[in-house]
């Protein structure tokens, strides 16, 4: 570890929700995003050499898309959207509409093209450019690109009228 070693467990709770949210957007299953989160920290605690505290977030985003690709390559079918997503909303109505709201999102993020929906991803889950960049072997301004054009299409998903940003 570079600068003042962190202990393992902190690294673990400073990243494994983010991780986890990453995972359940690209799979959708919420057992899945749960394998995916932990076999990429056991991957991250199995690998030689030292583990670079700066860029260990990108580093675990990097193996959970690694890990998701290998699972949809090995299944070579899509995972069903899981209904029993928690929603805070209190009426019934409530639910089903942000049940709703979240299929189209989740059903919108899935028509990108897989470099944007990742870049998109890893971006929403408040990695830097740069970080995304040096994860996906891409240029910063071609990262910059990919999410402006996923939010553009994610935008005219919600709104087909709209064409602003």
């Amino acid at each position: 570890m570079t600068g003042t070693p962190t202990p393992l467990h902190e690294i673990y709770q400073r990243h494994a929700a983010d991780v986890f949210r990453y995972a359940l957007f690209l799979s959708g299953n919420r057992a899945e995003a749960e394998d995916i989160t932990s076999e990429a920290f056991v991957r991250l605690w199995t690998a030689p050499g030292e583990i670079r505290v700066t860029t260990v977030k990108a580093y675990l985003f990097t193996i959970a898309r690694h890990l998701y690709l290998d699972g949809r390559r090995a299944q070579a079918r899509l995972t069903a959207l899981d209904t029993d997503v928690a929603s805070d909303a209190r009426s019934a109505e409530d639910r089903a509409t942000a049940r709703s709201e979240f299929a189209h999102v989740r059903a919108a993020i899935h028509q990108l093209p897989e470099d944007d929906r990742t870049a998109l991803l890893m971006r929403a889950n408040g990695l830097s450019y740069e970080d995304i960049a040096q994860a996906l072997r891409a240029s910063v301004g071609a990262i910059k690109v990919r999410v402006h054009r996923a939010r553009k299409r994610l935008l005219a998903a919600r709104d087909p009228g709209e064409t602003r940003i």
